[in-house]
């Protein structure tokens, strides 16, 4: 799936859903060391726990993040 974030450095999140487990996470843009950082940690995560971790984490003063950009993805994957 493909997904168009908002209000983060980052365009777009790539990532697959397998069994219920998040694979092949692919942020386009960002900070390319935590991007590949939770790229790795989420890797063959389940869906509801990736979520719940990351979940309204914020990036500074903006209201969101990267990390929590993916669980929207996430919880829009699951809808």
């Amino acid at each position: 799936m493909r997904y168009k974030t908002s209000g983060v450095c980052s365009s777009a999140i790539d990532f697959d859903v397998e069994d219920g487990r998040v694979k092949n996470v692919r942020f386009t843009g960002g900070c390319n060391g935590n991007t590949q950082g939770v790229s790795r940690l989420v890797e063959g995560m389940l869906v509801e726990e990736a979520i719940s971790r990351l979940e309204g984490i914020k990036c500074g003063f903006k209201s969101t993040s990267c990390p929590d950009q993916l669980a929207k993805a996430l919880k829009e994957w699951r809808a």
